[in-house]
């Protein structure tokens, strides 16, 4: 048993020396870039999510704003609305059939 412990003792010096770590630390810094990565990463979706709602929210009122001035658009284009909207400029609507004028020539 004795050997198989000073085997293992053996190994995990040789794993811990200087020169192993100095040899491990490019590994390190390549695992420390992924993390960093990886965070970002998950904040930007984040951030972009909630851009996306934000959006979305934005359309939404739009679309609302949309149906009402277009509802309001086909109630004043009504004739006995639109007769209302220019009484005040002393337009009046037609009472009998507009005049056919043709060329003599």
């Amino acid at each position: 048993m004795t050997e198989k412990n000073n085997k293992d003792a053996v190994s995990w010096k040789k794993w811990l020396n200087y020169q192993s770590i100095v040899k491990q630390v490019p590994f390190f810094l390549f695992l420390a870039l992924l993390a960093v990565m990886y965070i970002y990463n998950g904040h930007y979706a984040d951030k972009t999510v909630r851009q996306i709602n934000k959006v979305a929210r934005e359309v939404k009122e739009l679309q609302y704003e949309y149906k009402a001035v277009k509802s309001d658009v086909m109630f004043r284009n009504k004739p006995s609305e639109l007769v209302k909207a220019v009484e005040p400029l002393g337009l009046k609507e037609l009472t009998e059939a507009p005049v056919v004028l043709k060329d003599s020539l």
